[in-house]
């Protein structure tokens, strides 16, 4: 009789915590995706997707369909290795920081006492992905999309971290169920309502959406960074985009907006996940209208705006905190 290999006890948590994972990546892009087309219909006096599926709502998987039919073209003077690799440091990261996102007390991968620092650290490499793809491209408009990516991060990171901190140093930890739990009586954006407004503002030109989408403007940079992507690739930076939107919306809501914390609703066994996700996505439903709405700004008066308003007033708003917590 043969003798059977005993599987490592995390081993099936793992293979099943990747696919619940990967498949929550999807879906959010779909559902996202779909509604962006429809809310962008509405606001510009059209009817959006109509076509496929009722009121067009199989039109994102045709979508996907497509783009898995598309030949992945690698032009002849770029970098293959990393061409190749780019697509996937801007996915595979934005995957992982669903492990400590919290949905409920109950629904999270793993509760990290650092939590807070994992999720805006794994955020943070979706940058490295977008420089490596616009220098291998060996395109200039790629590159000066990955330039201009690079500029703006870093910039809008530091009042965003700066934002950040100011919660941590009223709830002494950076758990994310902690934080949450210090919320019971009173949310935590009623306390800091200047640090959400900032984090907010941050986290959507962290995204690079419009009209913070000075990195891929169409008009002056055909599609920026990933101009030269195309094919299933290519849909691996739209995955991340839409996954970077909801992993900012589960920040604010964290530390800003009580988690899952909400009234019981009947017949619900899970609704403290189900008041999570409806305040995620009300912040989602807030940066479709805000890019459907505001114009793109130029190059100079986004970074000005960082660095001449939202850096000091971030650091004003973080040390008045810091005094009143000491005293």
């Amino acid at each position: 009789m043969g003798t059977t290999i005993p599987l490592p006890p995390g081993l099936l948590r793992m293979v099943f915590t990747a696919v619940v994972v990967i498949a929550l990546v999807f879906l959010n892009s779909l559902i996202l995706g779909y509604v962006e087309r429809k809310l962008a219909g509405r606001f510009q006096l059209r009817p959006g997707p109509m076509e496929v599926g009722p009121h067009g709502i199989l039109q994102l998987m045709a979508d996907a369909v497509k783009l898995l039919g598309k030949q992945f073209i690698i032009p002849q003077a770029a970098n293959s290795p990393l061409f190749r690799l780019a697509p996937l440091l801007a996915f595979v990261p934005v995957g992982a920081a669903f492990i400590v996102v919290p949905l409920s007390q109950k629904l999270q991968v793993r509760d990290l006492d650092v939590g807070l620092i994992f999720i805006v650290a794994v955020m943070a490499l979706n940058m490295v992905a977008t420089l490596i793809a616009g220098w291998v491209s060996n395109n200039k408009y790629s590159l000066f999309g990955a330039v201009r990516s690079v500029a703006q991060s870093v910039a809008y990171e530091i009042p965003l971290l700066l934002s950040l901190v100011a919660v941590v140093l009223m709830t002494h930890t950076f758990n994310m169920q902690e934080i949450v739990l210090s919320q019971d009586h009173i949310w935590h954006v009623v306390q800091q309502p200047v640090a959400f407004l900032i984090y907010f503002i941050a986290g959507m030109a962290e995204t690079h959406r419009a009209p913070f989408d000075l990195p891929e403007a169409e008009s002056e940079l055909t599609a920026g960074f990933h101009t030269e992507f195309s094919g299933i690739r290519f849909s691996f930076f739209f995955l991340a985009e839409y996954t970077n939107m909801f992993f900012v919306g589960s920040i604010a809501v964290v530390l800003f907006l009580g988690g899952w914390h909400g009234p019981q609703l009947p017949f619900m066994d899970y609704s403290a996940a189900v008041w999570f996700l409806l305040k995620v996505y009300s912040l989602l439903l807030i940066m479709i209208w805000v890019r459907w709405t505001f114009p793109r700004v130029r190059f100079d008066q986004l970074l000005n705006f960082c660095w001449k308003y939202l850096t000091p007033i971030a650091l004003v708003n973080l040390l008045v905190t810091a005094v009143v917590v000491k005293l």
